[in-house]
């Protein structure tokens, strides 16, 4: 009588494989892979208007960077090389104040003109894989007058707008 359990159990666990093999290979051939849907070409802006976005953005790039040169060069002790804690050895109080002021607002100016180029430099890179001049919110064209008077654009104006800032 075990001997019939045990070919009786080995038996039932060969048809739960068989059908669950039958059911694995069923649901294979109809369910049959989706093919992938192509990327959406978006129509950007032409070679030459990339050109003229291109120039502008290197012209910006190019003042950005003497201007920061400019700064650092009225931040740094010309004898020393390092940057200068104050002006002059003989400042009254008042003065010290004053100067103090200065090179705060000397730095502030030199982390927004840092600013301003790493973003730039985003656009540059926009340019190069193909991204300048869409959206990244909503992935319209940038109308070509936004990106004419701020070529580091990243929102078209409705986005902007939308975002408040």
């Amino acid at each position: 009588m075990a001997k019939k359990i045990a070919k009786k159990t080995t038996g039932t666990a060969k048809t739960i494989r068989a059908r669950a093999t039958a059911a694995v290979k069923a649901v294979a051939v109809k369910a049959k892979p989706v093919p992938a849907k192509p990327p959406v070409a978006r129509k950007g802006y032409n070679k030459t208007d990339l050109a003229h976005f291109r120039k502008i953005i290197l012209e910006k790039r190019k003042e950005i960077l003497e201007e920061l040169e400019t700064l650092k060069a009225s931040m740094m002790d010309v004898t020393t090389g390092e940057y200068a804690t104050e002006n002059s050895t003989y400042s009254l109080h008042m003065e010290q104040g004053t100067d103090t002021m200065e090179r705060e607002k000397t730095f502030l100016f030199a982390s927004r003109e840092g600013k301003f180029l790493n973003y730039l430099d985003d656009a540059l890179k926009r340019l190069e894989k193909g991204e300048y001049g869409f959206c990244l919110d909503c992935g319209t064209l940038i109308d070509r007058e936004r990106l004419d008077a701020v070529p580091h654009a990243q929102l078209c104006i409705n986005c902007k707008l939308k975002r408040g800032k």
